[in-house]
């Protein structure tokens, strides 16, 4: 079956539908990984959008139940040059074609994916109709005019109820944005009591959890678009280290004054070069994102850059001058790789033990006897 992708400068491609049959629209983004198209098509923070893979084949390593990141793919479009039907590999349980139609979502294949790059690098990130139905191309587009953009992303890939992933050592509260399952899995391997709570937990709900330490998780959209949980974190700083990723990261310098912008058409992919500036060490980074924290923003604020983007300089990394708090815009957790990022989870737990020990709490059995002591 014919399927057609329309971008809203008038752009067409028509190519062959594999996937959902029907109609879609949202953001149309490209990702510049070789592999890891499961984890991409499982990542929440790719809510609401139209995602392209620059690499030509896809689907050759099928689908299996091990990699995904979350319980469900959350994109709106699948975009690819050539689909591959027929998965060659001893962990592939299902196809990328069934996976697409379990879920509804509409993938176009056979197009020139380079030049939907390229359009994309040089207009910018644009929106885009996806559909199978036999419509012209004046139909498509008043089509999309008539949608608009979601701004409550977050809401839907956020859990609803609050779990856990038991562990012996320092209790962590993961706030979820639309968290990927490696980041509990990091925090798992190193003994952690993993809390996951909602996007719209409280601060004093937060704090009845008794943390050691708060993670702020990825997740999708416009972090102007929670403003709820800018407010959380201004009333938690410096009441716990607190550690941000991706959507995290933004959402942390928001609480801290500062400010952020969209980019021209963000970083997505496996292969983005960060500097460590306390180092001068690069780092090949998994990135997923749209905004980043505007440089000029910083100043005046208690915010310091740890690490810039070395394709186009942008903020890749903050800490807090005054308190245990630091965030990074790429996801250390990786999902796909590369790995060589994990250590900052071993610092944000060495960050805790340092202030734990430099801020004993009472016990609570200490705090009863106070309590009936100053009663009497």
């Amino acid at each position: 079956m014919q399927a057609k992708l329309l971008l809203e400068d008038g752009t067409l491609f028509t190519g062959r539908s594999f996937g959902a049959e029907g109609e879609t629209t949202g953001e149309v983004v490209f990702n510049t990984g070789i592999t890891g198209y499961q984890e991409v098509l499982s990542d929440p923070s790719y809510c609401g959008q139209i995602v392209t893979m620059t690499y030509p084949l896809i689907g050759n390593y099928g689908i299996n139940r091990d990699d995904f990141e979350s319980v469900r793919p959350y994109i709106n479009g699948f975009v690819v040059r050539r689909h591959e039907p027929v998965p060659s590999n001893w962990r592939a349980q299902y196809s990328i074609d069934e996976l697409l139609r379990e879920y509804g979502i509409i993938g176009i294949s056979d197009i020139d994916t380079r030049m939907l790059t390229r359009r994309i690098r040089h207009q910018g990130t644009m929106r885009g109709i996806l559909s199978t139905a036999s419509l012209s191309t004046e139909e498509l587009m008043e089509r999309l005019q008539g949608t608009t953009s979601s701004i409550d992303q977050v809401s839907h890939t956020s859990t609803r109820h609050i779990y856990s992933s038991p562990g012996a050592k320092e209790r962590i509260v993961l706030i979820d944005y639309g968290a990927k399952s490696g980041i509990v899995r990091e925090l798992s391997q190193r003994g952690c009591d993993v809390v996951v709570v909602p996007q719209d937990t409280t601060a004093e709900q937060i704090r009845r959890l008794h943390p050691d330490g708060i993670q702020l998780s990825n997740g999708p959209g416009d972090p102007k678009d929670v403003p709820h949980a800018v407010n959380v974190l201004s009333e938690l700083l410096g009441e716990y280290p607190i550690f941000g990723i991706c959507l995290g990261h933004q959402l942390f310098a928001l609480a801290c004054g500062a400010d952020t912008e969209k980019l021209k058409f963000g970083h997505r992919g496996g292969n983005h070069p960060v500097k460590d500036l306390s180092t001068g060490r690069c780092y090949i980074t998994s990135q997923n994102h749209g905004y980043t924290v505007k440089e000029e923003s910083i100043v005046g604020t208690d915010l310091e850059v740890t690490h810039i983007n070395n394709n186009d300089k942008t903020i890749e990394g903050l800490k807090h001058s005054k308190y245990p708090a630091f965030s990074v815009q790429y996801h250390p957790e990786a999902a796909p790789g590369p790995f060589d990022n994990s250590y900052l989870f071993d610092q944000f737990l060495n960050m805790i033990r340092e202030h734990k020990q430099d801020n004993p709490k009472k016990t609570r059995q200490a705090e009863m006897f106070a309590a009936v002591k100053g009663a009497n």
